[in-house]
């Protein structure tokens, strides 16, 4: 009988404790587990900043969950770079006859800062064309008066000086190493000034894409472009896309108005020798050879000849330029300026504007499957 008892006991203590189990998970409740994989990722938590966890971290993780605990990557490149971006409004005065009124026309575009002594990269067309007056808009809502210095319209390039001190410099990257599928944010005041330092993210979608651009200057061919599908829209223009390391790398220029998510900008490695050159001259002359180029993809439609492997095919040349008084003719394949190799049109840009105005340049090229070298002294550019 006492053996029955105990039995009787026993099974109703264990119906206690599974009622007590039930009752805590209708509740919500649950023991504290910690499973390996939980405790692996708070010791790494611990050990790594959040930036670079998120580097490191192998499986995709949903953005609402890094959230959660984390500032997203997009986020963090942002807050770097914002305080280098600027607006630029412009003023610009015109006659259409020497009887009209005065007219002026007011421009407004973006710009990133360069140098903390206040050099501004942007297009020619924000602050090119010789404005009357040009205010800058920094992040903080102070204006300064700017001035431009240089232009190309050829490259969409300018450089816009301010009188100021330790000002926010963003970094500059290297356009030669993206790759298409990375991630690319524009920073910019689209659509006017009430729309400051807008920010738009999308991926790098092809590379060197060559466009050709109505101008007031006629026709003209912009080579080796980044072609991105984060959103670019009238003032945006000048503003810098950047990668996810905060670094600029190409400015932003023209859009695609016929089709949606088609954005270009301008590599940066274009425009470093020119900013070179006023960081340690505090002036810049457009070195000219008086040669219009097409790389080896353009001119195998241009040609219609796969042979073309390397280097800038010559498809005109000015006979007054540096170029052809050294030598260099129509159908030349350009391969090397200097020291430096050149495979398209932007590392031939890039080559000659680490020149100056009067030096001596070698030149390489390939005529009729030989090599030859010639050498041409440097030439301002022209006024167009």
């Amino acid at each position: 009988m006492k053996e029955v008892k105990k039995v009787i006991k026993a099974v109703a203590l264990i119906g206690v404790f599974f009622g007590i189990f039930s009752l805590i998970n209708a509740c919500g409740w649950s023991w504290p587990v910690v499973p390996e994989e939980k405790y692996d990722y708070e010791k790494r938590r611990e050990k790594f900043s959040e930036n670079e966890y998120i580097q490191q971290e192998t499986t995709p993780v949903p953005i609402q969950q890094r959230n959660a605990g984390f500032q997203t990557p997009i986020s963090q490149v942002v807050k770097k770079v914002i305080p280098s971006v600027v607006g630029i409004s412009t003023l610009h005065t015109t006659k259409s006859t020497v009887w009209d009124d005065t007219q002026v026309i007011e421009g407004v575009g973006s710009g990133v800062i360069v140098h903390p002594t206040g050099y501004i990269l942007t297009n020619d067309h924000v602050a090119g064309g010789n404005p009357s007056h040009i205010t800058v808009i920094l992040k903080n809502g102070d204006e300064l008066e700017g001035r431009t210095l240089w232009s190309d319209p050829t490259l969409d390039l300018a450089i816009v000086k301010v009188d100021a001190e330790n000002l926010p410099a963003a970094t500059l990257g290297d356009s030669d190493q993206l790759e298409v599928g990375e991630t690319a944010i524009a920073i910019g005041t689209p659509l006017g000034l009430q729309f400051q330092h807008t920010v738009t993210a999308g991926i790098i979608s092809a590379l060197n894409r060559t466009v050709q651009v109505p101008t007031e200057r006629g026709q003209n061919f912009m080579e080796d472009l980044i072609q991105t599908d984060a959103s670019i829209n009238p003032g945006n223009s000048g503003g810098p896309l950047v990668n996810m390391r905060g670094e600029v790398v190409g400015i932003n220029t023209i859009k695609v108005t016929s089709a949606e998510g088609i954005g270009f900008a301008i590599p940066i490695n274009v425009a470093k020798p020119v900013i070179e050159h006023f960081i340690k001259e505090g002036s810049f002359v457009t070195p000219y050879i008086g040669v219009v180029g097409f790389d080896k993809e353009m001119a195998r439609y241009f040609k219609q000849d796969q042979n073309i492997q390397q280097g800038v095919y010559v498809v005109d040349i000015d006979e007054r330029g540096p170029a052809y008084r050294a030598g260099v003719r129509v159908e030349d394949i350009i391969t090397k300026v200097g020291d430096k190799k050149v495979t398209k049109m932007l590392d031939l840009r890039s080559a000659v504007y680490s020149y100056k105005v009067g030096d001596r340049v070698s030149i390489e090229i390939i005529r009729r499957g030989k090599r030859h070298t010639v050498t041409m002294v440097l030439q301002p550019k022209p006024e167009l």
